[in-house]
């Protein structure tokens, strides 16, 4: 926003210089030496936050000249100090510049190139001072004096002398929404990070409280790069950051009006205003919530929505040990993902985390690769946990699963609902092929494939334990089981499955569908499928029905945790209601 000075002071002066005629004055435009002292008219200076002399004369945050007692102007290459009056006759937003002692003269009528600024170096006042805001501006005072104004080379005329001043420094206000997690954002404290220190700038600001939810900062002009948390706020003992899609370009004179919801994942853009500085109105901001925060010493984007999800995957597909943690509910309906990990030899080997947070509407369609799933290969350093995935549709050829298509690593305390194809073998709820370890997970919905299908793992030569699945289970052609479709070499413990039918023409298990080599099968149930627990089993299996009389639930139960307890593992079968549910123990 623009602003102008204007000089009361001096208005008889003014007056008296249009009353004289050509006559009067000196011959070709010129004036007598020393006859017509330089006094400066600005008018229209809506100084929200022009630094003031005391804080005892300026009250309010609105702005004026009240306060301001002198500014520097130059002429040529002499620099004055010239006084600064205001008057209460339009609320001080009018002041006159002028000069008692040693003013600078007109010597001619043609016009003068003037600057002007404000505040004044102490020690050289011929320097026009750098933008140096304070570091701590929560206190009105400041706030305040970290405003800089000036009028910089401007054409001032005979007849009108008149400058026109700006504001040096950018203005950031941030209105505060409560969002998920909180109903208040009473007591919290906002700050503006990440910023540059040219100049001797404070890296990082504590704005002013200007009232209820407001908060405002003036920073020094300058480019914050996107993805680097610009606004941070403190509520409730935690920290949470706002972190730009694209570069902040905070330039002299705007005002950058942020609406900001602060929830217990992180904070989250509703608006952004660039306007004049006033009142921010104006254009839209491109100033858009990145979606993460990313910790350099650890490798780990911390992700809340969509967009910071496919900005990690996009990072994961170039470097496979980065790692990720999901801190609030995610929906990817409409959102284009491509598994990370294509093969062994390019698999993922970092710690996906989904914090007990949610991943809906994920959607992967390979039906012309192998490797389907939100990673494609999992590699033995990889690990997958604490996540549930709501309403996928995942379809592939070989080696698919909602989870992981192929498996060398740790998934554990993974849920997955919805629909699973494959047009060829190895097609799990959870993970298609594992050679790893599968712990702690349930699947439900509906599973399809050629060969080797089943509820939770399509084929397992690793270990599957303390697992369970609802739903229907279809192979079209061999091996398809309510858990696994085909054990080979692997063992399976603890696992169960019901609600669902198992489907296929050759080997369909309500448990296991083919259980081979020195495979196992441990203290696994079923109660409602008519196929056996185990279709074909020339390993050592034991799977047992639930038919509520003879075995129940609770005597399953007891029996699964025995064999958990057995095998060293933290997971635990509770029975609360008429089901069995998973719990890790602490």
């Amino acid at each position: 926003m623009r602003h102008r000075l204007f000089i009361p002071s001096a208005t008889a002066l003014l007056f008296a210089l249009a009353a004289c005629t050509q006559d009067e004055l000196a011959d070709d435009n010129r004036l007598p030496e020393g006859e017509y002292p330089v006094v400066i008219r600005a008018t229209g200076l809506s100084v929200e936050a022009t630094p003031q002399a005391a804080p005892s004369t300026r009250a309010t945050v609105d702005g004026d000249w009240q306060g301001v007692q002198t500014v520097a102007l130059k002429m040529g290459d002499a620099v004055k100090e010239y006084t600064v009056t205001a008057t209460d006759a339009d609320g001080y937003k009018s002041a006159t510049l002028s000069c008692e002692n040693d003013p600078h003269y007109w010597t001619n009528r043609d016009p003068i190139t003037v600057s002007a600024w404000w505040p004044l170096d102490d020690t050289d006042i011929t320097r026009m001072p750098a933008v140096k805001v304070a570091e701590d501006q929560s206190k009105l005072a400041d706030f305040q004096n970290s405003d800089f104004i000036s009028a910089e080379n401007q054409t001032v005329k005979f007849d009108d002398p008149t400058l026109e001043f700006t504001h040096r420094t950018a203005r950031v206000a941030i209105e505060l929404k409560p969002g998920t997690g909180f109903t208040s954002v009473d007591g919290a404290t906002v700050s503006l990070v990440s910023l540059s220190t040219d100049n001797e700038n404070p890296t990082a600001i504590n704005t002013y409280h200007a009232s209820g939810n407001s908060y405002e900062a003036l920073t020094a002009p300058q480019t914050v790069a996107k993805g680097e948390p610009f606004i941070r706020v403190k509520l409730g003992g935690g920290n949470f950051y706002f972190r730009p899609q694209n570069d902040v370009v905070l330039e002299a004179g705007n005002r950058y009006k942020y609406t900001v919801k602060v929830n217990a994942t992180g904070l989250t853009l509703e608006g952004c205003t660039i306007g004049d500085w006033a009142d921010g109105g104006g254009e839209e901001g491109a100033a858009e919530d990145l979606g993460y925060n990313y910790d350099t010493t650890t490798k780990t984007y911390t992700v809340y929505n969509a967009d910071g999800l496919l900005a990690w995957n996009e990072a994961a597909q170039k470097d496979k040990s980065i790692n990720c943690t999901l801190s609030a509910d995610i929906n990817m309906a409409g959102k284009e993902w491509t598994p990370i990990g294509t093969d062994d030899n390019n698999s993922y080997n970092g710690t996906f985390d989904g914090n007990g947070n949610t991943i809906t509407g994920l959607t992967v369609n390979q039906s012309e690769k192998y490797n389907a799933g939100l990673f494609g290969c999992l590699g033995s350093g990889g690990k997958v946990q604490n996540l549930t995935l709501e309403n996928v549709n995942i379809s592939g050829t070989y080696y698919v699963g909602s989870v992981v298509g192929t498996n060398f690593g740790t998934v554990s305390g993974c849920t997955a609902s919805g629909n699973i194809t494959g047009t060829e073998t190895l097609v799990g709820g959870v993970v298609g092929w594992n050679k790893g370890t599968v712990t702690g997970c349930t699947a439900s919905g509906n599973i399809s494939g050629r060969r080797n299908t089943g509820g939770v793992v399509g084929e397992n030569v690793g270990t599957v334990t303390a697992c369970h699945a609802t739903g229907d289970v279809t192979g079209t052609e061999e091996a398809a089981g309510g858990v696994v479709g085909w054990n080979y070499y692997g063992t399976v413990t603890a696992c169960y499955h019901v609600i669902g039918d198992v489907t296929c023409p050759r080997w369909a298990g309500s448990v296991v569908g083919y259980n081979g080599g020195v495979g196992t099968v441990t203290a696994c149930y079923w109660n409602d499928s008519p196929v056996p627990g185990i279709a074909y089993d020339n390993g050592s299996g034991q799977a047992t029905k639930v038919d509520g009389t003879d075995v129940t639930w609770a005597d399953a139960v007891d029996a699964m945790n025995t064999a958990l307890q057995s095998a060293g593992s933290e997971w635990r079968y509770e029975l609360t209601g008429a089901l069995p549910t998973l719990k890790k123990e602490e």
